[in-house]
C-alpha cells in the first residue's frame, strides 16, 4: 500500500479512537434526593476532524429531613426536668389524694417539678388517680404521672397514697381520752382526735383538715394526718361525727381509713 493510502486511513483511525473515548454521566447515588446539572460538552478540533468529549454530571446532594410525631391521648417522658427512677406507683395504680386543705386543691401539671405549667385542679378528697407508671426525682421531691379524669399530668408524690381499710375507732379513742371529748367547735375536736393518730417523734405528723365542716343531724369533718414514720403506713384519714348540743360538739364516731404508701393487700392493709 503507497503512503498516500495509509495516512488517510491512519486518519480515520484516530479520529474514531477518539470520539469512543467520551465519559458516561449515569453515575449512581447513594442518596435518597439529588438534583442533577445539564451535561456539559466541550469540542476541540484535531487537524480537520472535530471531536466531542461528554463532561460529568454535577450532582447535589439534599439531606432529607424526618419528623417524627405522636398519637393524640400518649405521652412521652423525653426532656422532662429530674431523673426516671424504679420507684413508686405502678401503672394503673388506683391513688387518693392526701394532705391538701379543704380549701385548697392538688395541681395537675405539664411537667415534674413546682414550675411546669398546671393543666388541671384536683379536689382534696378524690380517690381515683390512675397511675401511668413513670416517677421521676427532683432535688427535693418525687412527681410520679397520672391521669386526673380525663386529663393526663404530673403530682407531687408526698401528695397521693393508696386508700386501705377502713375501721371504726371510736372505742379507741374514747378510751385513750378517758372519757368522750366535748369541744366548743367542731375543729377543735377534729383536732384533738387527730392528735391521737399523730407520730410522737420525728419528724412531726402533719394534721390537715381536708373537708369543711357540714352539719344535720351529726356535724362531721375528715382529717389527715400524714407522716407516721413508716413506708408502709404513711398516714390515717379520719372521718369524725359528733352530737352538737348546747355544750358544744361531742364525739359520736370515728371512722380511720389507712393511707398506705406502697400498696394495698387483699384484706385493705398496708403493703
Amino acid at each position: 500500500m503507497s503512503m498516500r493510502t495509509v495516512i488517510p486511513v491512519l486518519l480515520a483511525t484516530v479520529a474514531l479512537l477518539a470520539a469512543a473515548c467520551g465519559v458516561d454521566s449515569g453515575a449512581d447515588s447513594t442518596t435518597s434526593t439529588s438534583i442533577s446539572a445539564p451535561s456539559t460538552t466541550s469540542t476541540a478540533a484535531v487537524g480537520s476532524t472535530t471531536t466531542t468529549s461528554t463532561l460529568p454530571a454535577t450532582t447535589t446532594t439534599v439531606e432529607a429531613t424526618t419528623t417524627t410525631s405522636r398519637a393524640p391521648g400518649t405521652t412521652t417522658t423525653t426532656g422532662l426536668p429530674g431523673e426516671p427512677i424504679d420507684f413508686g406507683p405502678a401503672e394503673g395504680d388506683v391513688l387518693m389524694v392526701i394532705g391538701v386543705r379543704h380549701d385548697d386543691v392538688l395541681n395537675l401539671r405539664a411537667g415534674p417539678g413546682t414550675s411546669q405549667a398546671i393543666r388541671d385542679e384536683i379536689p382534696p378528697t378524690f380517690d381515683d388517680l390512675v397511675a401511668r407508671g413513670n416517677t421521676r426525682q427532683l432535688p427535693s421531691s418525687l412527681w410520679v404521672e397520672v391521669s386526673y379524669e380525663n386529663t393526663t399530668g404530673w403530682v407531687s408524690l408526698k401528695f397521693v397514697g393508696y386508700e386501705g381499710d377502713t375501721t371504726d375507732e371510736t372505742a379507741r379513742i374514747v378510751s385513750e381520752l378517758g372519757e368522750t371529748p366535748v369541744e366548743a367547735t367542731m375543729t377543735a375536736l377534729g383536732e384533738l382526735v387527730a392528735e391521737q393518730f399523730a407520730s410522737q417523734d420525728e419528724p412531726e405528723s402533719d394534721i390537715v383538715q381536708v373537708t369543711a365542716v357540714t352539719t344535720g343531724d351529726l356535724a362531721e369533718v375528715t382529717y389527715d394526718v400524714v407522716g407516721l414514720g413508716d413506708d408502709a403506713v404513711r398516714g390515717v384519714r379520719l372521718h369524725i361525727f359528733a352530737e352538737q348540743s348546747s355544750g358544744g360538739f361531742s364525739l359520736k364516731s370515728v371512722e380511720v381509713t389507712l393511707i398506705c404508701g406502697r400498696g394495698v393487700d387483699g384484706d385493705g392493709a398496708c403493703v
